[in-house]
């Protein structure tokens, strides 16, 4: 039986590749695990109680939008974090951001740029969903690295005007995954000029944009508000994942002009599925509430610390700017990892596993991505570990 031909060079998924380099070695230690993304600090307070308060929405198909309550206090957070007043017609709740990034791009990329073939843009390293995405829209994705040579961000202006003509969608993460680098004003408002120039739309993936040092990250909506922008140049993601310790309420939202996010909710209800009412209720609490985004701050803040203590007399080392992971440069991932594992217990997620090759070269091959999401005594010891064992 045949299967489709445009997902057959998809690599294994990072981590079950992780499994399979690792799981028949006995570990070193007692495991830390540093790999996956999940938050582990204390989810608010009050969830269970609006749960609970909100158990019949469960006899109910939910709204496919949003109920209104979700969607003004996701347009309240807008307007306190960034300055920036949306309607319900530019907004929409999403089932976790990924299924958003996903479908955005079925959505909104035209099956033809100039007569050929679109392009869709990424950086390299990503997150994984924005390949597929690309390739179940028909386009071509398109990596462009994000390496200490460009700040960790993509230079999507540097690429080619005869490629930029056929460009549909450019995605772009802020705090980047894995290196947490920040894009600046200026960064923003280049990339809505180059999108303009060049007709097309910015998926803006701002997940990681609680999680900071010092200032908080600037956003893209707030940016194409100053400059004028088309606001249909504009699709932003946000999540309640990273910011509020709640990756299995799988909440997020998508915020865009009121066509694209027509299209979006068009598509989502022919083919999605829209988070239960008691789960939107609950979202619509935790967007409404700041201090247990306050306290998870400086938990992450704490072990910013951590690491820059242990890790900051060596010259591999470079503190992030936001998010929760570290960037390592090692000479060999996938052999740092396994060493890490059987010498140590400490469990690492090779660079390579998030980037793709490009003309023969992969620009995660010579990192290590390590998650801070443990308490910090679990941190602290972790770090330890693998600068002793990997860095001596």
């Amino acid at each position: 039986m045949a299967f489709p031909e445009r997902f057959s060079n998809l690599p294994e998924y990072a981590f079950p590749r992780l499994r399979a380099l690792l799981d028949h070695h006995q570990p070193g230690g007692d495991p830390i695990a540093m790999t996956i993304g999940e938050p582990r600090h204390p989810m608010p307070p009050f969830v269970g109680d609006i749960l609970a308060a909100a158990l019949d929405g469960f006899a109910r198909y939910p709204a496919n939008n949003g109920t209104p309550a979700l969607l003004e206090a996701i347009s309240g957070w807008l307007q306190r974090r960034y300055g920036v007043t949306l309607g319900e017609e530019r907004l929409m709740a999403l089932n976790g951001t990924r299924e958003g990034l996903f479908n955005a791009a079925i959505a909104l990329s035209p099956e033809m740029k100039n007569g050929q073939k679109p392009l869709i843009l990424m950086p390299n390293p990503f997150y994984q969903v924005y390949a597929i995405g690309a390739l179940t829209a028909g386009a071509e994705p398109v990596f462009v690295p994000a390496t200490a040579a460009t700040g960790h961000l993509p230079d999507f202006k540097a690429l080619p005007a005869e490629v930029l003509e056929r460009v549909t969608v450019a995605y772009i993460c802020s705090p980047a995954n894995p290196q947490g680098a920040v894009a600046s004003r200026d960064y923003w408002a280049d990339l809505l000029a180059l999108a303009e120039k060049h007709d097309f739309r910015i998926f803006a993936d701002e997940c990681y944009a609680e999680i900071y040092r010092d200032a908080p990250p600037p956003g893209i909506l707030d940016v194409a508000q100053e400059v004028g922008a088309d606001p249909e140049r504009v699709v932003s993601f946000h999540s309640l994942s990273k910011r509020s310790n709640l990756p299995g309420l799988r909440s997020g939202f998508v915020a865009g002009g009121p066509q694209a996010i027509k299209a979006i909710r068009q598509l989502r209800a022919y083919s999605g599925a829209p988070l239960s009412e008691p789960l939107q209720a609950v979202a619509a609490a935790v967007w409404d509430d700041e201090a247990h985004v306050l306290e998870n701050r400086a938990l992450y803040q704490r072990k910013y610390e951590i690491a820059d203590e242990i890790l900051g007399g060596l010259n591999a080392y470079a503190p992030p700017e936001a998010g929760f992971f570290l960037w390592l440069p090692i000479a060999d991932g996938e052999a740092a990892a396994l060493k890490l594992w059987r010498e140590t217990g400490v469990r690492v997620l090779p660079g390579a596993y998030l980037s793709r090759d490009v003309a023969g070269e992969n620009p995660g091959a010579g990192y290590i991505r390590v998650a801070l999401v443990a308490s910090e005594d679990e941190t602290r010891r972790g770090l330890t570990l693998l600068r002793d064992c990997l860095y001596a």
